[in-house]
């Protein structure tokens, strides 16, 4: 990104199963012990003494739906999941920052003490990071560092979040950053939204900080408040589909549908509704506002209204077991993603397709802010590998495309990778 949310995520998260990917459910992981090893073999001080290194990890996400509600205050239902970033590193005296990627072997780094500006690269998002630690307050160090990814790349699985999380972690000089997930997830949303440039909202850096491994987590983007959604994962697996397209929504894009909603806020405000923010708007209050707004503008806030209302009724669909409404309420999330806010994408819609089609797949949509990357999928365990041969069949031959199937695990957020872990 130098970027963008969507064309361009880290170079950090490029695949390390590779590009085209398996043929098979992809369940990669790196390995903490090969990569303080491999850490050794770029770095000497790492080499002369293993122990002194430290591994740091976050997760990326999926978001089971509420998307594009989280900068319009709204309700958000993300999974933090086992594909993540990792950071193994050698903690140093001085105020130097530099990073290998383990893909690549690109080098970047930077100074705490004289940031600077964007670069155009992976490094972006943990000097951003830095300076939003610093502007907060916190403490940072230096250190020497090898970062490995299971998160394809471009895929709207959370790749800059994840990276943003992973570097507050390795520029924590004592056991963790001193602050609240909650806190820890807002800074870096700063470093996103101020200095590399994305208007995101809260929600990526939530899950990658504050995710949970028995589930979602229900979050409240206004108050903060948040609360554990239990899963039916005895019976049920979530499988992210990826449609082998890197997300190509520039920031501008992205910025501009935020703008949208905002500039729909103040129209509304100022015709002296008691509205902050789309979070505030019922369908009746928008319906009556249908001729001030221009049509565009008025379908993006028909989308964000809908789907504040679609994730409390899935919610309460998961509570009583109600699997059939989740499915509902995924394909009217999908539909009204793609024809309201105009963010699903040819290949999005072909997965989707696929996946209806396939007995025992109990919902899918997109997920992520779209134009390509990935969808997510509630599948029946017995099913599972059925989706996979229907999509590496299917899929191919009606994109022209390569996709990936990854069978995911709710995860728990950042931080440390004790030795006893791998």
């Amino acid at each position: 990104m130098a970027r963008t949310k969507g064309d361009g995520r880290p170079a950090a998260a490029a695949n390390a199963a590779g590009a085209t990917g398996p043929r098979t459910i992809d369940r990669s992981v790196v390995d903490a012990g090969r990569l303080r090893a491999r850490l050794a073999a770029v770095d000497e001080r790492a080499a002369a003494d293993p122990g002194v290194a430290v591994v740091v990890r976050a997760p990326g996400r999926v978001n089971l739906i509420g998307e594009h509600t989280d900068y319009n205050d709204g309700l958000v239902l993300p999974v933090a999941i086992d594909l993540e970033i990792r950071i193994a590193l050698i903690p140093t005296e001085g105020r130097r920052v530099e990073i290998v990627l383990d893909a690549t072997g690109e080098r970047a780094g930077f100074d705490l003490d004289d940031i600077g500006e964007r670069r155009g690269g992976f490094i972006d998002y943990v000097a951003g990071t830095a300076w939003a630690m610093h502007e907060a307050g916190l403490p940072t160090r230096g250190f020497r560092g090898l970062l490995a990814s299971t998160l394809p790349q471009g895929s709207g699985l959370s790749s800059s979040a994840a990276l943003e999380l992973a570097s507050a972690w390795a520029l924590s000089p004592a056991t963790d950053p001193a602050v609240d997930p909650v806190t820890l997830a807002r800074i870096c949303q700063r470093a996103e939204n101020a200095y590399v440039g994305v208007a995101c909202g809260l929600m990526d850096q939530f899950a990658s900080s504050c995710g949970r491994a028995d589930g979602a987590v229900l979050l409240d983007c206004r108050s903060l408040e948040h609360r554990a959604v239990a899963l039916p994962l005895a019976d049920h697996a979530v499988v992210v589909c990826h449609t082998g397209s890197e997300r190509k929504l520039q920031a501008s894009e992205y910025n501009a549908r935020r703008a949208q909603c905002e500039r729909a806020v103040a129209v509304l405000a100022d015709r002296g509704l008691p509205v902050r923010a789309l979070r505030d708007v019922s369908p009746a209050m928008l319906d009556g506002v249908r001729g001030v707004l221009d049509d565009e503008t008025w379908r993006r806030c028909a989308h964000v209204v809908g789907e504040d209302l679609r994730v409390e009724e899935t919610v309460a669909a998961f509570a009583r077991g109600d699997l059939d409404a989740v499915g509902r309420l995924f394909a009217e999330s999908h539909a009204s993603l793609r024809d309201l806010y105009e963010v699903s994408s040819p290949e999005l819609d072909a997965l989707v397709e696929i996946a209806g089609n396939v007995p025992g797949v109990v919902a899918s949509r997109m997920t992520g802010a779209g134009f390509g990357g990935c969808t997510i999928n509630l599948v029946r365990r017995s099913a599972v590998e059925a989706l996979a041969r229907a999509v590496l069949a299917d899929y191919p031959r009606r994109t022209g495309l390569v996709p990936r199937v990854l069978a995911v695990d709710p995860a728990a957020g950042a931080g440390i990778v004790r030795p006893s872990i791998r």
